[in-house]
């Protein structure tokens, strides 16, 4: 009871029960009395980032994504592959990037699998998403959450193409002003002077960018929109720094008297 706490970064602990999975602006208190918590997917948590004051104001009834990767969600090793391909086919070397990191080269090029392939055809990365969702936001094991997760070449910041349906009817205007108001979220949503969530934008920036908001035409009760974040903060260290202060708050973290 006396040890260290633990902020795991790490996908180990994420669906063993009784272990937190985290974002602080969601489910903070579930944190309290715990030593170890997990950080979530990149991915869910950048995304979910959105989904979430939306949620609590319609009711989610089901959530498709679409994902576009950077090469930096594979490591330092991903963005050389990437820099190195983009290099030697401008430079008349290659007509085709090597690849080694990715299943396919990536300059030039988009790739629907990150993570291995699943029974159920989804590859892994599709499923955290289905995954964590579920047990970030207390749904039902069976909460209907489907992912398509392609990556692109970009370096840094991922980002997300979200079809959200719910329970209650939509309104833009109630939808906007809970975006607005989301602490971590950022809406860029200005159509008129092309002003929408970007990697090039969103790199670097602790926030989460929403835009591209409108009501879904193929659905009932549905809204569409687009997210982006950068997965290096946002999605992973930033996340777990917020995940301690919150803890700090609700006392389960104190600092220890010095020696």
């Amino acid at each position: 009871d006396d040890g260290a706490i633990v902020i795991d970064n790490s996908s180990a602990f994420r669906y063993k029960e009784g272990i937190p999975l985290v974002v602080p602006e969601i489910n903070a208190e579930t944190t309290k009395g715990k030593k170890l918590i997990a950080n979530p997917n990149c991915t869910t948590a950048i995304g979910l980032m959105a989904v979430w004051p939306l949620h609590q104001l319609f009711g989610l009834s089901k959530m498709v994504m679409s994902t576009y990767q950077a090469a930096s969600g594979a490591g330092q090793p991903g963005m050389d592959e990437l820099m190195e391909g983009t290099r030697s086919v401008l430079n008349g070397e290659r007509d085709v990037a090597d690849n080694k990191v990715f299943a396919h080269p990536l300059p030039f090029n988009v790739i629907p699998h990150i993570d291995k392939f699943q029974d159920n055809g989804y590859t892994k990365e599709e499923m955290k998403v289905t995954w964590e969702t579920r047990k970030i936001c207390g749904l039902a094991d069976d909460f209907p959450v489907s992912c398509t997760a392609v990556r692109i070449p970009t370096a840094r910041a991922h980002s997300e193409s979200i079809v959200a349906l719910f329970d209650k009817p939509v309104d833009i205007v109630a939808a906007r002003k809970a975006l607005e108001e989301a602490p971590g979220v950022n809406l860029v949503d200005d159509i008129e002077n092309l002003k929408y969530p970007m990697p090039l934008t969103a790199t670097g920036q602790y926030d989460v960018e929403v835009g591209r908001l409108r009501r879904n035409i193929a659905f009932d009760n549905a809204l569409e929109f687009f997210v982006c974040g950068d997965q290096l903060l946002r999605g992973a260290a930033l996340n777990a720094v917020l995940v301690a202060e919150a803890m700090v708050k609700n006392g389960s973290l104190k600092a220890k008297n010095a020696m």
